[in-house]
C-alpha cells in the first residue's frame, strides 16, 4: 500500500490513483475515529438545506398571495349582483329658471287660426297657458273665469295647432307658437299632463311663472295684481 504503479505514478503513501491536490488521505483503522468529522457535516447539510428552504419559502407566499388576490377580485366582478328592488328613483321636480320672474317678455310674434301674426305684447296684461303639454280645458276655463277684466287668458299651442278655447270664455285669444320662442325664453322641456303658465304685467315684465297651473287659489290675487 503506498507504492508506485507501473510507470512511477502515485504518491509514496496513501491510496493510489487520487489526484494530487486531496493531499494525504488516511484511513483509520477504527471508523469510530471519523464521528466528529461525520457530525460536523451532518450539520453542514442540514443548515444548507434549511437556508434553501426558506429562500424557496418567500417567494411561493408572494406567488400564493398574488393568485389568491387575483382569483378573489374576478369572483367579484363576475358574481351576480342583487337586485335591490325594482323601484325607481324618483325624478326631482322640475325648477323653472329663477330669472325668468321679473324679466320683460320678449316681443314675439304669434300666430291665430288664420295664421295671422299676432303681436304678444300687444294682449298684455295678460295670463300665458302654453298648453303644448296638455289641452286640460277645465283648469282653462277655471283661469278665464277666475281672470279679471282687462287681463288676457291667452293659450299658447306649439307648432301651428290652435287650441280650442274654453266655450264662453271671456277675453281669451287661442294662439300658437310656430318658432317655439316662447318656450325658449322658459327654458324648460314641454311636459306631459302639465299646464305652464306666465303671468305678465301690462309693462310687459313677467310677474310670476307657475310651472305646473294648479287650482286657482294659487294664483288668484297675482291676477288681481295684473288688473291693477
Amino acid at each position: 500500500m503506498g507504492k508506485p504503479d507501473a510507470e512511477g505514478h502515485g504518491p509514496a503513501d496513501g491510496l493510489p490513483g487520487l489526484p494530487p491536490e486531496w493531499g494525504r488521505i488516511v484511513v483509520p483503522d477504527d471508523a469510530s475515529a471519523l464521528a466528529d468529522e461525520a457530525a460536523q457535516l451532518r450539520r453542514e447539510l442540514r443548515r444548507a438545506t434549511g437556508d434553501h428552504t426558506r429562500q424557496l419559502t418567500l417567494p411561493l407566499l408572494v406567488l400564493v398571495v398574488a393568485l389568491l388576490t387575483t382569483m378573489a377580485g374576478l369572483v367579484a366582478v363576475a358574481w351576480p349582483r342583487t337586485s335591490r328592488g325594482t323601484d325607481r328613483p324618483t325624478p326631482a321636480p322640475y325648477t323653472p329658471h329663477a330669472t325668468v320672474a321679473g324679466r320683460a317678455l320678449p316681443a314675439l310674434d304669434l300666430v291665430d287660426a288664420g295664421q295671422a301674426p299676432v303681436p304678444l305684447r300687444g294682449l298684455l296684461p295678460a295670463m300665458i297657458i302654453l298648453v303644448d303639454g296638455c289641452p286640460c280645458p277645465e283648469r282653462i276655463a277655471e283661469a278665464t273665469t277666475a281672470a279679471p277684466p282687462g287681463v288676457t287668458v291667452i293659450t299658447v299651442a306649439g307648432g301651428r295647432a290652435i287650441a280650442t278655447a274654453p266655450p264662453g270664455g271671456r277675453g281669451v285669444r287661442a294662439l300658437a307658437d310656430p318658432a317655439g320662442g316662447l318656450r325658449s325664453f322658459l327654458g324648460q322641456p314641454v311636459r306631459s299632463d302639465t299646464l305652464t303658465a306666465l303671468l305678465v304685467d301690462r309693462a310687459g315684465t313677467v310677474t310670476r311663472v307657475l310651472p305646473d297651473l294648479g287650482t286657482v287659489d294659487s294664483y288668484r290675487n297675482d291676477l288681481i295684481a295684473l288688473a291693477g
